[in-house]
Order: structure tokens, then sequence, then C-alpha cells
């Protein structure tokens, strides 16, 4: 029986190609004729580490206001924006950022002033500063739902979301 030699040109050869491949980027996939800011897919290539961020609800942005009341969270867009900011702050704790967020669920209560309707426009106003930007073009995957209640009587938004490693 013969023996194989790997030539040293050969085995770098093979590393890099192997390298290549742990190195690929994620794919995110338009949705076709839309320029809505969300991801119709994402694919994310072997080799990546996916980060699991919980659920995050607004900081109170009124003091003087009563305690867990809405006035002391705001309306739908200030809450969207107050958690966002929290998980960017979170992402960057992690040393990620908020292009590298593949997936979000919203969970979205309804809003008093909107007959017990969610304000999805207002939600919408507050995601586009953080996603679809020409600063951060990277669109996740996302569901949007009204549910019941949440946590606290005032909290209208709470927001999870999964990052991938770059």
């Amino acid at each position: 029986m013969k023996k194989m030699r790997i030539g040293a040109a050969t085995l770098v050869a093979g590393l890099m190609i192997a390298g290549s491949a742990l190195a690929e980027d994620v794919v995110r996939h338009k949705i076709p004729n839309s320029d809505f800011p969300i991801a119709q897919a994402v694919e994310v290539p072997a080799g990546k580490t996916t980060v699991y961020i919980s659920g995050a609800v607004p900081s109170v942005v009124d003091e003087k206001a009563e305690k867990g009341s809405l006035a002391a969270y705001g309306d739908t867009k200030t809450q969207t924006e107050s958690v966002l900011k929290s998980i960017e702050k979170t992402l960057t704790g992690l040393d990620l950022k908020m292009s590298d967020v593949i997936k979000m669920q919203v969970f979205l209560v309804g809003d008093p002033a909107k007959d017990g309707k969610m304000d999805f426009s207002g939600f919408m106003e507050g995601y586009t500063q953080f996603f679809g930007t020409k600063e951060q073009p990277n669109l996740p995957t996302r569901s949007v739902f009204q549910v019941a209640g949440l946590a606290a009587p005032g909290f209208l938004v709470e927001i999870e979301v999964t990052a991938v490693r770059p």
C-alpha cells in the first residue's frame, strides 16, 4: 500500500477553501417587487454563531407620569424607539450591531387611543429609524403580533431579536 503525501500547497489551498466557506456572508432575500423594510428570508451559513436576545420593553420617558401608566412610557412610536435603543445597547455589549439582527418578533398591545388596535404605523415609524436606512440597510425577517397585554400595564411594545455573529 502506498502512503499518500499531501503537499504544502495542496494543504494550504484546502484550508483556504474551507476558510472561505466559513467566511460566507449571511444572505438576506428581499421581498420580490416590494420596498417593505423586512427580509422575506435570511440564510445563515454553517459555522456562524446565533445570539438570541430576550424580549426588551420600553424605558420610562416621563418620570412625572403615574408609575406604570401609558403616559410614563409614551405612545407606540416612542416605546418602539426606546426598545430598539435598549436592544442596540445589549447588542453593543455583546460586540454586535443592529446590522447583525436576522430575526425579530414584535409584540404590540392595542393602543387605547386607537380603539384597542395595535398602532402598526407608529411601530413602523420607530422601526424604520433603525432598519432599512442608508446607514443600516440590513433587514431582518420579522413578525408582529397584537397581544392582550405585557408585563406592565403601560407597555405597548416588547421586541425580541436573534442576531448572527459576523
